[in-house]
C-alpha cells in the first residue's frame, strides 16, 4: 500500500520530495503534474534508490489556503518526512497547493475561496461583441478569443485592469455585465499517488481485446512506457503554456486504460487513445481553459468515452464544454477526488451527467480519503494496484485517480455495442453491489472491474 508499507520509509520518501519540490525553478514543478525527476516510477534526483512517488498527483483543496506554507507547532521543513508520516492525503495536497500559491505568486494566485487560479486571468463565457468593446474600454484586455471546435462556445481569457487582483476583477465584470458569464480560470491537479512495487504473485491474464476502440484522455502525456503501454497506440496534442510534459500520472492512468503485457492489463487492453496534456512544463498548467480546449478537441477526433481523472472547483466555462460533450452523446467518466468524505463535491465529476467513480482497495472497501456524495456513480480499484512507471517498470497507486480509468475503459468495450445510455445501464447489471442495498453515495451502484487490480507483488521484478 502506498503510504503504509513501508510507512516509514514512504513517508520519508513524501517529505524528500515535497522538500526536493521546494528548491526547484518555477518551470519544474506543476499543479498535478511534477517535475520529470520526481513524478511516479521516476526516482529521486541523485540517485537515492527511495520508493518513488508522484508529488505532484494532488487533488484541489476544498477549504482556503494560506499563501505561506506551515507545518503544525513545533515542525520544520528539515523533519517534515516525519510529520507527513501521519498527515491525511488531502492535508499534502494542502500544503502542495499553499506551496504553488506562495512560490508562483507571479503567476498563481487564490480566487474568493482560497482556490489557485492563473493569476489576473478571468474566463468569460458566451459575450458578444459590444460588451467585449466596453470591458476594453474598463480596461481589460483581450489575451485570447476561441471558439471550442464545435461545441457551439465562444471563450474568451480577459487580463485584469493593472493592480487588480483576479477577484477584484470578477466583482468589477459582475458590476459591469451583471448577466454575463465570468469565472476564474482555475487549476486543477490529479488525484492519486504512487510507489515502488514490491512482492511476487501472478494475476489473472486480459480476457478482452479493444483494438479498434477510440478513448480520451485528459491529464498530462504519456509515455511510450515498456512494456505495459509498448504497444499501445497513441495520440497526443498538448493544450498547456508552453508545450507537452511526459506525466508520471497520466502514463499511469493510461496504462489502466489500454496497456497490456504479460500478467499486466488495463480494462480495455489495446484501445487507441487520444490523449489531450493540459499541463505541460509550466505552474499554470491545468487551467480549466486548457482542460475545455481539450474537451472539444477529443469531441473532434470521435472519442466516445473521455477519462478525467482531475479534480477541483466548479467553473462556468469547464461547465459548458461538459455539457455540450454530453449533449452529444459522449460519456465523461471522472474521480470523485480524495479531499475525504466530509469535502463538498469535487468537479468534473459532480456535474450532472458525468459518471463519477471512486476508489476500493484489494478488500473492497472504499478508499477512506475518497469523495462521497449522490453524484457517485460507480466504485473501482483505487489502491493495492500496479500501472506503468516511467522508468519502464510498474509502481503501485493509490487515489480516486486510478479507479476512474478502469470504469473509463469498461464503458468504451460497451459503447460499442450501444448509445452512452445503454453502455451504463449495461455497466450497473454488472456492478457488485456493496454498503447499503442498492444505490449508496459511498459506493454508487456497485464496484466494476475488480479482475483489472494486478497486485504490485507480481510485478516486483517485470522490467
Amino acid at each position: 500500500m502506498v503510504r503504509e508499507r513501508p510507512a516509514r520509509r514512504f513517508a520519508h520518501t513524501l517529505g524528500l520530495a515535497v522538500l526536493l519540490a521546494w528548491s526547484t525553478p518555477a518551470s519544474a514543478q506543476i499543479l498535478g503534474a511534477g517535475r520529470s525527476t520526481l513524478p511516479v516510477g521516476a526516482g529521486l534526483p541523485g540517485g537515492l534508490g527511495a520508493p518513488r512517488i508522484d508529488p505532484g498527483g494532488l487533488a484541489t483543496p476544498r477549504a482556503p489556503i494560506t499563501s505561506a506554507l506551515s507545518f503544525p507547532a513545533g515542525i520544520s521543513p528539515l523533519n517534515a518526512a516525519d510529520a507527513l508520516a501521519a498527515t491525511p492525503l488531502s492535508q499534502v495536497r494542502r500544503l502542495t497547493a499553499a506551496r504553488l500559491l506562495r512560490e508562483h505568486s507571479d503567476v498563481i494566485e487564490a480566487d474568493d475561496h482560497g482556490q489557485p487560479v492563473v493569476r489576473g486571468e478571468i474566463l468569460a463565457v458566451g459575450i458578444d461583441r459590444d460588451t467585449l468593446a466596453r470591458l476594453r474600454q474598463a480596461g481589460f484586455a483581450v489575451r485570447s478569443q476561441n471558439a471550442l471546435g464545435d461545441l457551439g462556445i465562444e471563450a474568451v481569457v480577459l487580463g485584469a485592469p493593472r493592480g487588480q487582483s483576479a477577484v477584484q476583477a470578477i466583482g468589477r465584470l459582475r458590476a459591469l455585465d451583471p448577466a454575463g458569464a465570468y469565472d476564474f480560470n482555475h487549476l486543477y491537479q490529479q488525484a492519486g499517488v504512487g510507489a515502488e512495487t514490491s512482492g511476487a504473485s501472478k494475476p489473472p491474464a486480459p480476457d478482452v481485446d479493444a483494438r479498434g476502440l477510440r478513448i480520451g484522455l485528459v491529464d498530462g502525456s504519456a509515455a511510450q512506457s515498456r512494456p505495459a503501454l509498448a504497444r499501445t497506440r497513441m495520440v497526443q496534442r498538448s493544450f498547456a503554456p508552453g508545450g507537452e510534459q511526459i506525466s508520471a500520472h497520466a502514463t499511469a492512468v493510461a496504462s489502466l486504460i489500454a496497456g497490456t503485457a504479460g500478467p499486466f492489463h488495463g480494462s480495455a487492453p489495446g484501445a487507441t487513445l487520444y490523449v489531450a496534456d493540459v499541463y505541460g512544463p509550466t505552474p499554470t498548467g491545468g487551467s480549466a481553459q486548457a482542460i475545455s480546449q481539450a474537451l472539444a478537441w477529443l469531441a473532434q477526433s470521435k472519442t466516445p468515452v473521455i477519462n478525467i481523472s482531475l479534480v477541483g472547483p466548479s467553473n462556468l466555462l469547464l461547465e459548458a464544454a461538459v455539457h455540450a460533450l454530453i449533449a452529444r452523446g459522449i460519456t465523461l467518466v471522472a474521480a470523485v477526488g480524495n479531499d475525504g468524505p466530509a469535502a463538498p463535491p469535487l468537479y468534473p465529476a459532480a456535474y450532472p451527467g458525468v459518471v463519477a467513480v471512486t476508489g476500493v482497495d484489494a478488500h473492497g472497501r472504499v478508499l477512506p480519503e475518497a469523495g462521497r456524495g449522490t453524484h457517485v456513480d460507480f466504485a473501482a480499484p483505487g489502491a493495492d494496484m500496479a500501472a506503468a512507471g516511467l522508468d519502464g517498470g510498474y509502481v503501485s497507486v493509490r487515489g480516486t485517480s486510478f479507479a476512474a480509468p478502469i470504469v473509463a475503459g469498461r464503458l468504451a468495450l460497451l459503447r460499442a455495442r450501444g448509445s452512452s445510455a445503454e453502455a451504463l445501464e449495461a455497466l450497473a447489471h454488472e456492478a457488485v453491489d456493496l454498503g447499503a442495498p442498492g444505490p449508496d453515495p459511498v459506493y454508487g451502484r456497485g464496484l466494476v472491474g475488480a479482475e483489472v487490480r494486478t497486485d504490485p507483488a507480481a510485478l516486483r521484478n517485470a522490467r
